[in-house]
């Protein structure tokens, strides 16, 4: 679990360090420029991480179902060699599917408008300054990300499905509460991260308008990196523990 969260923080780590830092020099100048080559690479970053995430929040969803429903063959099934060959497929599939896209996107023609109205190069902004048919870039994104998220989805489905199957057989509420609290952090980060995704891309509302949309945008491109640490270190004794003890240093010197 530990190795998977790992993974997780590079992630973050590398959404946040790709937009943050552009988004702040926009909010401050009310506007910015960016090369073509610069926004294409940004995008690059942006798809690839997410894309990673996406495949990364199901294998961990079915680490959690192994550590609940077969706790007693988690470690011969959850394997070192298992844990990194699952990281590198996810690494691999997240690029290879934001080089496509990337690769195709450059190829269009931007003749017209020249301003992004959005905080980061994003493929749906980029799609509307372009003068090209841009059906081939929908094509491949059909072709080559719904499977992608669709398996991603349904291995979390699925294995939360059993989860719960599982925690409800416990007799005692204090042993389903236990065994609940194994997975309610990455339940609450899967929950996050994939409800924004599927609100902007999948299955946007009618009503919705463009700046709700780049509001939802930043959620899972600013606010879940930012939060995912929050959620999984209050999960840690001992860095709760720190914490209060941190608290109750400083209530006791303002006293003084």
């Amino acid at each position: 679990m530990y190795f998977f969260i790992s993974q997780l923080s590079i992630s973050d780590i590398l959404l946040s360090t790709n937009i943050v830092p552009n988004l702040l020099h926009i909010l401050l100048n009310n506007g910015g420029t960016i090369t073509v080559i610069g926004c294409i690479t940004q995008f690059y970053f942006v798809a690839g991480t997410d894309a990673f995430e996406c495949l990364l929040l199901a294998v961990m969803s079915y680490d959690r179902y192994v550590a609940i429903c077969n706790p007693l063959r988690y470690s011969s099934i959850m394997t070192n060699r298992f844990c990194v060959t699952s990281i590198i497929i996810s690494w691999l599939m997240g690029n290879v599917i934001a080089f496509i896209v990337t690769i195709t996107s450059s190829k269009l023609n931007f003749c017209g408008s020249n301003i992004i109205d959005h905080f980061f190069c994003d493929l749906v902004p980029l799609l509307e300054l372009s003068c090209s048919d841009t059906f081939s870039v929908h094509l491949e994104i059909f072709v080559i990300g719904a499977p992608s998220v669709m398996v991603a989805t349904s291995i979390i489905v699925v294995s939360y499905n059993y989860i719960v199957i599982s925690v409800l057989r416990i007799p005692s509420s204090t042993g389903r509460q236990k065994a609940f609290s194994t997975c309610s952090s990455h339940l609450i980060v899967v929950s996050i991260f994939y409800w924004t995704m599927f609100t902007v891309y999948v299955f946007p509302k009618r009503e919705q308008t463009w700046v709700s949309s780049k509001i939802l945008s930043l959620l899972y491109t600013v606010f879940t990196p930012f939060i995912n640490p929050i959620i999984y270190s209050l999960k840690n004794k001992d860095i709760r523990k720190a914490i209060k003890q941190t608290l109750h240093k400083h209530i006791s010197r303002n006293k003084h």
